[in-house]
């Protein structure tokens, strides 16, 4: 019995190693089936199995496995087992967004690898610190407007945090000579910096990553790398050094046959074409970028593809490719329900057919054209009234009883029963009849309308009200009867047991531990015959700041930024192109001489120099 639960978690191990978590979580729950009087047999499948969970991403059983890894540690005193399954909630936790007990969980980790000297726990609790923080930072800097260290105090100071502990782990990691670990630390250096807006010193870190890229051959890292100097470089202005880290990102993206990467690579060549003004080039790119958003159905990138190609054909001066592209942008940020897109597109199509001198009539015309060069069909969403044309409705279509809101008020008031129909009959004969009385109507009806509308309401307010019958008022004479009567006193103490049994039941229980066969052998191990390891007070005081934030959780969250596209990346810099572009048109413009000149007028502002003079 016993072999077989331990030769169970090997396979389950094996196959885990191999990249078959699934599999491997299939053998860890069927060890867990049979049972085990080993407790650091189980606790190491329970550690296992919530990093298979993990990996599947299925973050709700990977928590409570980890749960069970930390209570069962903590009950035999295991302190190294308690620090890894703290760090491995912490990381959990940290998937999930909820980053303030993921850092309560990793710095534990952290006090008790310290307190046991144990150096390598040490630097992995110090880089995961690290990467909570700077995971933190980054969701809040995501789909704002603003560039990279344009940062309010508070998510400045998370990022800071980050780096601090990011340069403590790679100070450790040089000391243990672990240069993988280095590598990881100057990666995320460099991207933490490069939020912060510490442009130079994120290259400075790049590079260190690249070089340690090369020499494993990691050829993920490598491109990593690539895209992440690119970025930092664009910011900089030195577009055509950019374009060269950009152009090596994007072969190592087609020889790892990483799709996704790719697009990304070529929706970034794109953009920084045109920024260089080379707009031909530029379309090159961000057409391929629009093949492979396609065949990947990213919509979102698609949408991005074509405003992208709309701007370039503008630039240009083609404004009948541009006016093509900016209304399959139209069409897609319609169905993708992106607001500003939508806003955007419409306002570009607008001003290209005035330059066109197009009308709605002629773009009919342009409906094949635009079938014909690979737009998908657009899809129709109907809405309530979008495909009904109302106006076509007169008085006497109306063939069932009249239905308008007034007389089915009437009717629920008479208690009259109401035709039998259908939900769409109903809807269809209340829009028909609601027009055709808002045309006809004389504004007397109006007032009765609503007269019977706003007493038909308030009578439903009735209806929800608690009516209490005399007796209960007169025995609620004295609201102090109430506190002293002995039912009051039975009912807070209901409550109290109540209350203390929920306390009970959120109480870690050895016994509720799956997999687990109390023996002889181990019961001595499970009444805690050893001292406990009371927490420390910065851990109460972590706690407690954990729980206070937990009120902000339930605040109203801001807008959603939008769908995101896999073939964009995160660090988009299009915004820059279009202050370029703007800063572009304001240079064209002409300023007429005034009577009074302004002496302290400084010249007109110019576009960002970059190594493209």
């Amino acid at each position: 019995m016993e072999a077989s639960c331990l030769e169970l978690a090997l396979e389950g191990e094996r196959l885990c190693k191999v990249g078959d978590f699934k599999g491997g979580a299939a053998f860890f729950e069927a060890a867990v089936e049979l049972g085990t009087e080993d407790l650091k047999t189980l606790s190491a499948i329970y550690s296992q199995l919530g990093n298979a969970y993990f990996y599947l991403k299925e973050y709700a059983k990977a928590l409570e496995y980890h749960r069970h890894d930390l209570t069962l540690a903590r009950t035999i005193g295991d302190r190294i087992g308690e620090g890894k399954a703290s760090g491995n909630l912490g990381n959990t936790l940290k998937v999930l967004g909820r980053y303030d007990e993921a850092v309560m969980f990793c710095q534990r980790h952290l006090d008790i690898s310290r307190e046991q000297g144990d150096k390598v726990g040490e630097a992995r609790a110090l880089y995961n610190i690290g990467n909570v923080l700077h995971a933190k930072g980054k969701q809040q800097v995501w789909g704002c407007t603003q560039d990279p260290g344009d940062l309010s105090p508070d998510v400045r100071d998370t990022l800071q945090r980050a780096t601090q502990f990011y340069e403590m782990n790679l100070s450790l990691v040089k000391e243990l000579g672990d240069k993988a670990a280095q590598g990881r630390a100057f990666g995320n250096l460099g991207n933490t910096h490069y939020l912060l807006g510490n442009f130079v010193e994120a290259i400075k870190f790049h590079r260190e990553r690249l070089s340690i890229a090369k020499e494993f051959g990691d050829k993920a890292a490598e491109r990593r790398a690539y895209s992440n100097l690119g970025n930092a470089l664009i910011f900089l202005g030195q577009f055509h050094t950019a374009t060269e880290y950009y152009r090596k990102t994007l072969q190592l993206s087609h020889q790892l046959k990483d799709q996704v990467m790719e697009a990304q690579a070529c929706y970034s060549l794109g953009n920084t074409y045109t920024l260089l003004q080379e707009y031909d080039r530029a379309i090159d790119y961000h057409l391929k970028h629009l093949l492979i958003a396609q065949e990947l159905s990213d919509r979102v990138g698609e949408g991005r593809a074509c405003w992208s190609l709309g701007n370039a054909y503008v630039s240009l001066g083609n404004h009948r490719q541009a006016l093509h592209y900016s209304r399959k942008h139209l069409e897609i940020s319609r169905e993708i329900g992106d607001r500003n897109g939508e806003l955007t597109a419409r306002m570009n199509v607008e001003q290209l057919m005035a330059a066109l001198g197009m009308t709605e009539g002629d773009l009919s015309s342009c409906g094949s054209e635009f079938e014909a060069q690979g737009a998908r069909p657009k899809f129709n969403k109907r809405s309530s009234t979008g495909n009904v044309d109302l106006w076509k409705y007169t008085s006497e279509k109306v063939t069932q009883p009249c239905l308008c809101p007034a007389c089915l008020i009437c009717l629920q008031q008479a208690g009259s029963p109401l035709p039998i129909m259908s939900v769409t009959e109903i809807l269809g004969n209340a829009m028909e009849i609601v027009v055709v009385w808002k045309i006809g109507r004389d504004p007397s009806d109006e007032d009765c309308f609503f007269d019977l509308l706003s007493k038909f309401q308030s009578s439903r307010m009735d209806d929800q009200r608690c009516n209490l019958n005399e007796q209960q008022k007169s025995d609620n004479e004295n609201p102090c009867s109430l506190i002293s009567s002995p039912q009051t006193e039975e009912f807070f103490d209901l409550i109290a047991s109540s209350q203390s049994r929920r306390l009970d039941d959120q109480r870690a229980s050895v016994g509720n531990l799956p997999g687990l066969r109390i023996t002889q052998n181990n019961l001595g191990h499970l009444r805690g015959e050893a001292d406990p390891q009371e927490p420390s007070d910065d851990f109460f005081n972590m706690l407690i700041k954990c729980q206070s934030s937990r009120i902000d959780d339930q605040r109203c969250s801001p807008p959603d930024p939008g769908p995101r596209a896999p073939t964009v990346p995160d660090e988009d810099f299009f915004s820059l192109i279009q202050r370029v572009q703007a800063k572009r048109m304001d240079e064209q413009r002409v300023f007429l001489p005034s009577d009074e000149q302004d002496e302290t007028n400084s010249d007109p502002a110019t576009p960002p120099s970059g190594d493209s003079s």
